[in-house]
């Protein structure tokens, strides 16, 4: 039985308009993965999509050149990208995945393939990585090579819709920040081609970051002319409760006052 997932665009802050379009844009999105015959446990509302074929495309990603020579990379937590995180192991790289929420103190965990007494996959599972990752802070990551996120829907030109709540596009800015992610890190993500919609159709806003890689089962879509990626945390677009919950912003909020 599915869970019941939570809300996260309930986190969301910024224009009522803008929220309401992506809003849209997700229901259809998730209802077309269903249609194709894609869905798998724990179903495709509400969250990233787990699909038929996210093993297809981790293979299609490992494939290719920008995989090749990256020895850290930064993946999210979610179902779909299970396969990227597990190959990563395999292939001796460093993963980081951020804490649900971020609502930990250090809010990544690192997973070392040398440090590991279970398999990759065992290890890269959701569960997993909380039982034998290492809790790190933002300032103890390895500079990131890779990022691999997980969308809702994209488009050819980059654009990319998450969930909703904007995490991890602070995942990306809190790195950034730090100096770990620079303009040479690639921005990649696997998702089914159900999920691939025309460009133009993603309300865009400050914070979003754009894709360089889009794999899917099926096809690889490399980015051209990628629009300028966020300086960093955009603190006009996050709610006082959001600041409130992430200790990290928190502390970052301090800093800046």
């Amino acid at each position: 039985m599915a869970r019941t997932p939570h809300d996260h665009a309930a986190d969301a802050g910024g224009d009522a308009d803008v929220l309401a379009a992506k809003a849209a844009l997700r229901d259809e999105v998730w209802q077309a993965v269903v249609d194709a015959g894609a869905s798998r446990f724990p179903g495709a509302f509400n969250r990233i999509p787990n699909f038929v074929g996210a093993e297809d495309a981790a293979e299609r990603l490992r494939a290719q050149p920008e995989w090749r020579d990256v020895t850290a990379v930064k993946a999210n937590p979610d179902s779909p990208q299970w396969p990227v995180r597990q190959r990563a192991l395999e292939d001796d790289k460093v993963v980081f995945m951020a804490v649900p929420r971020l609502a930990e103190d250090h809010p990544f965990v690192a997973l070392r393939p040398g440090q590991l007494t279970v398999s990759p996959r065992a290890a890269s599972s959701i569960k997993g990585s909380g039982t034998h990752g290492l809790p790190v802070a933002v300032e103890d990551l390895d500079p990131i090579g890779l990022v691999v996120t997980g969308c809702v829907a994209v488009d050819p030109s980059g654009a990319r819709l998450g969930k909703g709540g904007g995490f991890a596009d602070l995942e990306f800015a809190i790195a950034q920040a730090a100096g770990l992610i620079t303009e040479r890190t690639v921005v990649a993500t696997t998702v089914h081609d159900a999920q691939v919609v025309d460009a133009g159709r993603i309300p865009l806003t400050d914070h979003d970051v754009p894709l360089d890689l889009i794999v899917t089962p099926t096809r690889v879509i490399r980015v051209e002319g990628r629009r300028t990626r966020p300086p960093g945390v955009v603190w006009e677009e996050l709610t006082p409760e959001k600041i409130a919950a992430i200790p990290l912003l928190q502390r970052l909020a301090t800093e800046r006052s």
